[in-house]
């Protein structure tokens, strides 16, 4: 009993040193990527160590199932169709980012989850507590939980990219994320989960913790479903509900 207590004390020590280092597989992106992802040092990275809330009681969902009343498509074209129990969004070539988003912005302290599945393989995510830039022709910016599909290497989704806000705030490129990097399920639904109270937000991917993220400008906005820019893409968004941990804000008549 001593020894496995000794042995068990070991490993914490040991994961507990090693979670702020950078993968040996992720290095190569601390160049590409330095002006960007090294805003926190690694080791001063905060960690998501806590279980994916319970998804079942005091949620609402945001699609009816029908049509896309109470959305509204914002940023560029790709286009975004309702079918059944899910919404399909389709890249267009040449289109900017394209969000689905919520037509209600005063989402504050929140569980947010929803399930994706790559028909075509493409960039995706969810941005919440976004805004829009009445400069730039309403320009999406703000916080997004990374979709990234499953063609990409790095294994990044359930980070947060700043859309049009300064790019990674939180990437997964540290030993402590090892495991969420390969939470994506190819051919099958996979679950995006985010937890925002206050200045503190979490994310989940699969049931498995990924980012552990502290804005100080970022406390209130939409939903948005991204359709990425690019050549091809076709993602299918379905589950998508949030429950507010604190009452909604009363509008002035």
């Amino acid at each position: 009993m001593k020894n496995a207590l000794l042995a068990s004390v070991a490993v914490s020590i040991i994961s507990i040193a090693t979670a702020g280092q950078v993968s040996d597989s992720q290095q190569q992106y601390i160049a590409r990527y330095e002006k960007q992802t090294l805003k926190v040092a690694p080791e001063d990275a905060l960690i998501n160590t806590e279980k994916e809330p319970k998804l079942k009681k005091g949620f609402v969902d945001l699609y009816n199932g029908k049509n896309l009343d109470g959305w509204v498509s914002r940023g560029g074209t790709c286009t975004f169709e309702p079918t059944g129990d899910k919404i399909v969004g389709t890249c267009v070539p040449g289109s900017p980012n394209t969000f689905l988003s919520t037509v209600r912005d005063d989402y504050t302290d929140f569980i947010f989850t929803a399930e994706l599945f790559w028909a075509v393989d493409s960039n995706s995510g969810i941005i919440f507590r976004g805004r829009t830039k009445a400069d730039e022709n309403g320009r999406v910016y703000g916080p997004q939980a990374e979709m990234e599909g499953l063609k990409n290497e790095r294994g990044w989704s359930g980070g947060i990219y700043g859309e049009a806000a300064g790019g990674w705030l939180y990437p997964l490129w540290l030993d402590a994320h090892k495991e969420v990097r390969d939470a994506l399920k190819e051919g099958e639904w996979n679950r995006i989960t985010i937890k925002a109270v206050g200045k503190d937000i979490k994310t989940w991917v699969n049931g498995i913790p990924a980012a552990h993220y502290q804005t100080d400008t970022y406390f209130e906005g939409f939903f948005g479903l991204q359709v990425h820019s690019g050549k091809e893409g076709e993602v299918h968004f379905r589950n998508i509900k949030v429950k507010e941990l604190v009452a909604p804000k009363k509008k002035d008549k």
